[in-house]
């Protein structure tokens, strides 16, 4: 039996997030310490306290779902739990990478602090939108997107689940787009409450800005194989996760596809490691054969190393 850790990206944070499981162990505790230092302000107590409206900042929110994600690795790793492949949705790359031995912590905070400033400035507030379109024929969003876009940007961001995907781009653009899925037939079309359009081409701004930022980054080979978000496909080598990092900007978050490769590579267990259950929610909907757990609260330990057990 092969397990995966997966690692949650923009959407999961809360206000609270970590504080559990800083209190109840010392290495979580060193690494939100780590975090404090390498940022040089409190990304603890923004994670442990809020405010919410500070944590949603996105160049806050992601280096705290890194922070939070990487405490709780520490605790897997310090029990002997290792896993046999790792995925994270988009921000959750970072995080993969750090638990893959690919990317020193310090640095994947630092990194993940520039690049939500990056993509915050990208798109004027108001000009950019995403939406969530819930149950829609698949074959038919193409033929949506095209329509919608009418000389603006709408493209498909992430590709969540065969009953998910996110779209995002010019404001005007994605209302037109969630209108036509509704009248194809979609069960639901919801608007996203995001500060940018993230993952379309409106992020090349973004792009440009984080390429020195990774080529000035040391990124080592992996000792874990990471299914990409950019190509679903497997990598190993720090050319690979760098490259990876640089194109998943403005790329669609290719989920369903990620989970799929590890089922046929024989995962039967995946393990959402940081804040909430968004993706074990999504595994349900992608990959039956493979069984999901989260940790990411002091609780949850019981359960996983339980599971483990088993396995």
């Amino acid at each position: 039996m092969k397990t995966a850790f997966l690692f949650p990206g923009q959407g999961s944070q809360f206000a609270g997030m970590g504080k559990s499981l800083a209190e109840a162990f010392p290495e979580a505790a060193r690494v939100f310490e780590e975090a404090d230092d390498a940022l040089g302000f409190s990304l603890s107590t923004l994670c442990f306290e809020g405010p919410e409206d500070q944590l949603k900042l996105t160049e806050n929110t992601q280096p705290a779902l890194v922070t939070v994600s990487t405490a709780a690795y520490a605790v897997l790793a310090s029990r002997g739990m290792k896993p046999d492949y790792v995925a994270g949705h988009s921000l959750g790359e970072y995080s993969a990478l750090v638990a893959a031995g690919s990317l020193k912590f310090a640095d994947a905070v630092r990194l993940v602090r520039k690049r939500g400033q990056y993509m915050q400035e990208a798109v004027p507030s108001g000009v950019g939108a995403m939406a969530a379109l819930l149950k829609l024929d698949p074959s038919k969003l193409e033929g949506i997107l095209a329509e919608a876009a009418q000389g603006e940007v709408v493209t498909a961001a992430n590709l969540n689940s065969p009953d998910q995907v996110v779209i995002a781009g010019n404001a005007a653009a994605v209302a037109r787009a969630m209108e036509l899925a509704k009248a194809a037939g979609a069960k639901r079309a919801v608007s996203l409450p995001v500060s940018a359009p993230f993952h379309c081409p409106l992020m090349k701004p973004a792009q440009d800005r984080l390429k020195e930022d990774l080529d000035a980054t040391h990124f080592g080979d992996l000792r874990v194989p990471l299914i990409n978000n950019w190509q679903a496909r497997e990598i190993t080598t720090g050319v690979e996760a760098r490259e990876g990092l640089f194109h998943q900007v403005p790329s669609p978050v290719r989920w369903s596809d990620s989970i799929r490769l590890m089922a046929t590579l024989g995962v039967t267990r995946a393990v959402e490691v940081g804040a909430g259950a968004v993706l074990t929610g999504l595994l349900k909907q992608i990959e039956g054969s493979i069984v999901g757990a989260k940790f990411g609260e002091a609780a949850d330990l019981e359960k996983v190393t339980a599971a483990s057990a088993e396995a």
